[in-house]
C-alpha cells in the first residue's frame, strides 16, 4: 500500500458490497443477540442417549441434518424468503413463512426458531432499519429464524448466495457450540469438526439456493425425536 492509496474511498459498487459484507458478517456473528447459544436443537438429549460421544459421530449427526434434515430446509425458507421480499412479493413471503413455521417438528424447536426470528427482525427495526421492513413483517403472522434473515437481507440488498452461505455457517457453527459444550471437546477438535464439514455446507447451500418449495423436505427421524424428547429431559443446560 502507498500513501496515495491511505484514504481512498470505494466505488459506489465497491461501497454498497462492503456494506452488504459489514451487514452479513454482523447478523449472523454469535454476538448478535438473538440467544442463539441457549439451543441445541436437540443434540443435548442426542448427547445424553449416548447417540454422540465424541467428535467424529458429532460430526455426523451435523452432516446429516445438513443434508437431510432442518439445516436444508431452512437454507430453503430462507433462499424463497429473500426472493419473496426482493420482488415485493407479499403474498408469496407470507406463504413461504407460514409454511416454514408449519415444518417446524416440536414445540422446543417451535419457540427455538420463533423466539430468534422474532429477535433478529426486532433488532433489525431497531439499529438497521429499512423501507419496507414493517410492511413486509405487517404481512406474515409468524416469521421463523430462517425467513427472518431472508427478509431483512434482501431489504438491505445483501446477495442471495453469501447470505445462504453465512447462514449455513453460522447454523453449524452453533451446533458444535453446543455440542463442544455437551460432548465435551476441546476448540482444536471443535474446529476440525467445522473443517470437515465444509464441503457438506457449500452442498447443502447449493441445493437449497435451487431447491422449489415442493422440493423441501427432511428424514430426519432420529433428530426429531431428540427435539421431542429434550421437552422432558430431566437434566438440562439448553432450552431445546
Amino acid at each position: 500500500m502507498t500513501t496515495n492509496d491511505v484514504g481512498r474511498s470505494p466505488s459506489a459498487a465497491g461501497g454498497a458490497e462492503l456494506a452488504a459484507l459489514y451487514r452479513l458478517l454482523t447478523w449472523l456473528s454469535p454476538a448478535f443477540p438473538i440467544g442463539g447459544f441457549s439451543y441445541s436443537s436437540g443434540i443435548e438429549w442426542a448427547v445424553e442417549a449416548g447417540d454422540i460421544a465424541d467428535a467424529a459421530a458429532l460430526r455426523g449427526w451435523l452432516a446429516t441434518m445438513l443434508t437431510d434434515g432442518s439445516g436444508f430446509c431452512d437454507a430453503a425458507f430462507l433462499a424463497h424468503a429473500h426472493r419473496a421480499a426482493e420482488l415485493d412479493d407479499m403474498t408469496r413471503l407470507r406463504e413461504v413463512a407460514e409454511l416454514a413455521a408449519a415444518f417446524v417438528p416440536s414445540r422446543e424447536r417451535q419457540l427455538e426458531t420463533t423466539a430468534q426470528g422474532r429477535a433478529f427482525i426486532e433488532i433489525a427495526r431497531s439499529a438497521w432499519n429499512c423501507a419496507g421492513l414493517d410492511e413486509a413483517v405487517a404481512q406474515c403472522d409468524v416469521i421463523v429464524y430462517p425467513v427472518a434473515v431472508g427478509l431483512v437481507g434482501a431489504l438491505h440488498g445483501v446477495p442471495l448466495e453469501p447470505l445462504l452461505h453465512g447462514f449455513l455457517h453460522a447454523l453449524t457453527s452453533n451446533w458444535i457450540s453446543a455440542g463442544s459444550r455437551l460432548v465435551p471437546l476441546g476448540q482444536t477438535d471443535s474446529q476440525r469438526v467445522l473443517a470437515a464439514l465444509e464441503p457438506v455446507v457449500l452442498a447443502t447451500a447449493d441445493r437449497a439456493l435451487h431447491a422449489s418449495l415442493d422440493d423441501i423436505g427432511s428424514a430426519t427421524f432420529r433428530g426429531d425425536l431428540a427435539s421431542h424428547r429434550h421437552e422432558t429431559q430431566y437434566t438440562r443446560l439448553f432450552r431445546s
